[in-house]
């Protein structure tokens, strides 16, 4: 995006509120890798503390969550990077 031809308060303006989304999306990325892990591998309540059995699902859990959202991220960035190509080219 180009903030070049705002002024200096709207370009501040603009950040502020697409630092806001960032953390949103986070938020929600990380909320929902809570519920997803916590519900497929949890599911002793006898004890406060994880099994041993429990805790390393929940590290594969995190573990395959985070590795799927960085493919995604750099497959969305190279398509990204196609379409700038392409419509610079026309």
């Amino acid at each position: 995006m180009d903030f070049s031809s705002m002024s200096s308060a709207e370009q501040a303006h603009m950040t502020r509120i697409i630092e806001r989304k960032q953390m949103q999306d986070f938020m929600r990325m990380y909320s929902s890798l809570v519920e997803r892990c916590f519900n497929s591998c949890c599911n002793d309540f006898t004890s406060k503390a994880l099994s041993s059995k429990e805790e390393q699902c929940v590290l594969n859990c995190t573990d395959k969550f985070l590795k799927h959202s960085e493919r995604v991220g750099a497959r969305f960035a190279e398509h990204n990077a196609e379409m700038m190509g392409a419509s610079m080219q026309k």
